[in-house]
């Protein structure tokens, strides 16, 4: 590619299914770790972040099926409610597919501001679900989609660089 294109006009090829594999792996490895604490209250989630760039960045490979079934992983990984991840990343899903051509055209401090209210729609799903078993709710609750609609422009940042392919394979 020309040096002269900016990174707006960069072509960007699709994604091989195994790269969009391994992230997703990847994701649930870091939701799996063990957090405690204030941590506990502000760890993203790393799995609603990588199925939110792909349902936006490759609508037709990655859906709500995908995200369903991720899911359902999610949840037994987690001895958490079965169903509760999978019904918020499909809900999730759907509406990344809604906005996904908007968000293509702005810039990622503007992406941010539209990705936050699908990530809140997502932890209002945990939370209904929370509340339902355990009968209370505490609002400390939603500090994580906070951190994770923080976490969007370096995630995207670096997924896209995973995914882009070297230009000359005699370089580092």
């Amino acid at each position: 590619m020309s040096k002269s294109l900016s990174r707006r006009q960069e072509f960007i090829a699709p994604a091989r299914g195994r790269r969009i594999a391994i992230t997703l792996f990847v994701a649930l490895l870091l939701n799996w770790l063990p957090w405690n604490g204030i941590g506990l209250a502000l760890r993203p989630d790393f799995v609603a972040l990588v199925l939110l760039y792909w349902c936006m960045r490759e609508p037709a490979r990655v859906g709500i099926g995908i995200a369903w079934l991720v899911g359902i992983f999610a949840d037994v990984g987690d001895a958490s409610l079965f169903g509760q991840h999978a019904l918020a990343y499909s809900v999730m899903a759907f509406g990344a597919y809604v906005l996904h051509r908007r968000v293509q055209m702005l810039s990622l401090r503007q992406q941010t501001l539209q990705v936050f209210p699908v990530l809140l729609l997502a932890y209002l799903i945990y939370a209904a679900v929370h509340w339902q078993v355990r009968g209370y709710l505490d609002w400390t609750y939603f500090l994580g989609c906070v951190v994770s609609a923080a976490l969007w422009a370096p995630a995207s940042l670096l997924l896209r660089a995973f995914c882009r392919p070297r230009s000359d394979p005699n370089t580092l």
